[in-house]
Formats: structure tokens, C-alpha cells, sequence
């Protein structure tokens, strides 16, 4: 019997075996399953990246002690188009509200070593693994930006973590992110060892 007749045996003919099929799908939305909904507000970010993967964690630092209260892993890829977005949602938001204004910072202050930040640092349990994302949206009002953190699989889109920054913190946080995927790509093409980005 040639391949061809094969494929075209009726369904019930066929023998039973594994079936491997490549899906193409594009989800304009995404469920929100309800302990996602409400998000996490955040007042900071960590990005670290390691050989296949950038980890963002999303501080809290308004009360002791401090705490990651959303981790995401995201592919390089993602972070890539995530940085992308992230250019074009805070033009359009420079061009309706004006520049977010920037965020003081105290004379004299020097960032700490990433260890030292991790010390203070209180990480729930169930933080620890944190929540995988192949896509993300984003959004915004005149005074915070939210993003939502998706795990775009067939049959259906989810949002795996949802996080709100207040607006001031977003030109910081993508001179980060961009910073860091500039850094991987430097170690992709044989540069220097990684260093988390605060």
C-alpha cells in the first residue's frame, strides 16, 4: 500500500496511532480564570534571564516585608514582541496623557546587588515556579498600565497573571526589559555571562 492510499482511507479504516498536527490559531481575547481576575498591583520589577527563558518578578515594596507577589516566565521570543508593545502602548499614551512624570530618587541612592534585594524579600509558596506566558497584552488609563500575561494554546487563550504598574514606573521598566533581551542577545552571539537587572 503507497502513502497516498493511506491518507485516503476513511477515518474508521485508519489503524489507531498517535496523531501529531501542528495548529495555527489566533485569539483576539483570552479567558481570565477568577483567581487571575483582580491582578496584583506592583511597585517594582526584577528581570533576570536565563539560556531559554527571562523570569519578571513583580515587587511590592510598600510595607515590610517586601514580596514578589507575581512571578512570569516568559520565552525570549515573547519578550522580544512584549518590548515591541510596550514602545507603541507608551507612545500612545505619551500622545493622549503627556510623559509620565518621573519618579524621584533619592539623593545619593545606589542600587543593591540583586542578592541583597532577594534577602528582604518575602516569596510566597505558591509564587515560587511562577506562571509561564507565550503572549501578552497590554493596556492602560492616565494613571497605571496593566499587563495581561497569556498562555496562548489551543483550543483556547488564558491569561496566566495579570499586573498593574502605576504609570510613572513604566519607562523604567522597559529600559530594564530592554536592557536585559539586549544582554541576552549579546550572550546569544557569544558575550559576556548574564546578570539579573533590577
Amino acid at each position: 500500500m503507497n502513502p497516498e492510499d493511506e491518507k485516503q482511507k476513511p477515518e474508521g479504516e485508519r489503524p489507531p496511532g498517535p496523531v501529531n498536527q501542528e495548529v495555527h490559531h489566533s485569539q483576539v481575547s483570552a479567558r481570565v480564570p477568577a483567581a487571575v481576575g483582580r491582578g496584583a498591583f506592583s511597585t517594582g520589577v526584577i528581570v533576570m534571564q536565563g539560556s531559554d527563558e527571562f523570569v519578571l518578578d513583580f515587587l511590592l515594596m510598600m510595607a515590610q516585608p517586601h514580596q514578589v507577589v507575581a512571578r512570569v516566565v516568559l520565552p525570549p521570543r515573547t519578550v522580544e514582541r512584549f518590548i515591541q508593545a510596550l514602545q507603541e502602548n507608551l507612545r500612545n499614551y505619551k500622545q493622549t496623557f503627556g510623559a509620565p512624570p518621573a519618579l524621584p530618587v533619592p539623593p545619593g541612592a545606589k542600587q543593591p546587588p540583586v542578592e541583597e534585594v532577594y534577602d528582604q524579600l518575602k516569596i510566597p509558596d505558591e509564587t515560587l515556579s511562577g506562571q509561564y506566558a507565550n503572549a501578552v497584552m497590554i493596556g492602560h488609563t492616565p494613571a497605571e498600565f496593566w499587563f495581561d500575561f497569556i498562555t496562548n494554546f489551543y483550543p483556547r487563550s488564558a491569561v496566566s497573571s495579570r499586573v498593574y504598574l502605576s504609570a510613572p514606573q513604566v519607562p523604567r521598566f522597559l529600559d530594564t526589559l530592554s536592557q536585559a533581551f539586549q544582554k541576552y542577545r549579546d550572550r546569544q552571539q557569544g558575550g559576556p555571562p548574564p546578570s539579573p537587572s533590577a
